[in-house]
């Protein structure tokens, strides 16, 4: 196999800075989650890294922000360590992921037998995962990794309810009165085959191109595209560690995994 890299990371990191007590960097700026400290590196670097060694690995590409003042100021972040990575740059899409990997698919070069679409926001994918879907990706013509789901799960209205208590009336007075919402139970939801499906997922790159085709790209994932197609999509195992970093509390738990600590000096697109 020769594998192009698709790593989607046009984001705006809403959540995360939703999420966050400090969600503006020195400029005043919305903060980017693929800046973020890992020991050093930035997110997004760790995530390239694990790719940009691999034998298996022809091509990495990054779809950062359609923006054009966004798209400039992460080139002026990110592109000469992305060059030193080995990685090319592309405009992604101004709201959906989905965007964002079709400008990078039509950069994806001729001699690639398999694209691979891999979250920015994962950087602590493990080699062994890798392996395994890369593996599986040989004898498959679309493969993604999936983990059990342990929790039960519930549907809910979609509108949150009217409640007094939501609101800290202290807080409220102070400007930051907003607690978390609350919804209505609606019913329950089977998990006895679902699976939680992570990044990345790897596809021939014919299959992908066709599923890039269809009028309508709307899907969560690319999977989805593939499974619209009526064509078969395996799932392998995953990793329960191989979380995506979506809100600010999950940056200290995804250091640990890692093994890594925030360092206290400049901030990480400014250290190279």
């Amino acid at each position: 196999m020769r594998i192009s890299v698709i790593i989607p990371a046009a984001g705006s990191s809403s959540r995360f800075n939703q999420s966050s007590t400090d969600s503006l960097d020195v400029l005043g700026a919305p903060k980017s989650k693929l800046d973020e400290d890992l020991g050093g590196k930035a997110v997004l670097q760790r995530a390239i890294e694990l790719f940009n060694t691999r034998d298996d690995v022809d091509q990495i590409i990054v779809a950062g922000p359609a923006d054009e003042q966004a798209f400039a100021a992460f080139k002026a972040q990110h592109a000469d360590r992305l060059s030193l990575l080995g990685a090319k740059l592309v405009q992604g899409g101004k709201a959906h992921r989905w965007e964002s990997v079709k400008a990078a698919l039509e950069i994806v070069d001729d001699s690639c037998t398999h694209v691979a679409i891999h979250d920015a926001a994962r950087p602590a994918t493990t080699h062994e995962l890798i392996d395994r879907i890369f593996d599986a990706g040989a004898n498959h013509s679309a493969v993604i990794p999936g983990v059990p789901i342990s929790d039960t799960l519930k549907r809910i209205d979609p509108e949150p309810i009217e409640d007094a208590s939501s609101v800290d009336q202290v807080a409220a007075i102070l400007g930051d009165g907003a607690k978390p919402p609350m919804f209505k139970v609606s019913g329950a939801i089977e998990r006895a085959h679902a699976m939680a499906i992570q990044t990345p997922q790897i596809f021939e790159r014919e299959l992908l191109i066709r599923a890039y085709a269809q009028d309508n790209l709307s899907s969560t994932d690319d999977a989805g595209l593939i499974e619209r197609l009526g064509e078969q999509v395996i799932v392998v195992a995953g990793d329960p560690t191989n979380i995506k970093l979506t809100h600010a509390n999950e940056l200290p738990l995804l250091r640990a995994i890692m093994g890594v600590k925030k360092t206290a000096s400049r901030p990480t697109h400014k250290r190279f």
